[in-house]
């Protein structure tokens, strides 16, 4: 028997589960793109200035594009595809806590209000960069906003982490995989 049997019903009909595109080319390229640029941030900031900046810029640009494609791009990239109300995202994650929460095939609730926090700490980290490279520079008020954001947006990294672990475990799906692919599983 060979590996494509083992994916074969006695009929011959393929048994592995139907795969639809989620993730546009776009948003893959951003959320890989967006870890790197803020991963050298954050490892540099205290000793490397010029590749800091230039991380920095890349983490700009590029919430920057992924705020426009989220208004003008595929159907799981927009933000009304993915933003909910306060009383879903709470029911999403009270059901998630107790193993029974609904799969979403693009972004579910908790994942929609990651990524609006997310863009928005980034960009405050961005903002504030900037303001001290061009602005007013080094002020004690921005630096400490600065670093805050970066914190929290650490903090934000790590619950986004949790969070794609439950929910991959939860639904028996490789959450990863399918930012890297594009595909997700297209029922269950």
């Amino acid at each position: 028997m060979t590996a494509l049997d083992t994916d074969r019903t006695p009929s011959g009909r393929d048994s592995r589960p139907e795969t639809v595109r989620v993730w546009d080319p776009l948003v893959r390229v951003f959320h890989w793109s967006l870890v790197a640029a803020f991963a050298t941030a954050w490892l540099t900031g205290e000793q490397n200035e010029r590749v800091h900046e230039l991380a920095g810029y890349a983490v700009a640009g590029l919430v920057a594009v992924r705020v426009l494609w989220g208004f003008v791009g595929t159907r799981h990239a927009r933000f009304a595809d993915f933003v909910y109300g306060p009383g879903t995202i709470l029911r999403y994650v009270a059901d998630l806590l107790r193993g029974r929460a609904q799969r979403y095939l693009g972004h579910n609730p908790a994942g929609g209000v990651m990524i609006v926090a997310l863009l928005a700490t980034l960009a405050v980290i961005a903002g504030t960069g900037l303001a001290m490279t061009f602005g007013p520079g080094e002020t004690e008020a921005l630096e400490e906003l600065h670093e805050g954001a970066a914190n929290a947006a650490l903090a934000l990294v790590a619950l986004h982490l949790i969070g794609v672990a439950a929910a991959s475990l939860l639904h028996g799906e490789n959450l990863v995989a399918a930012m890297l692919t594009g595909r997700k599983r297209a029922a269950g």
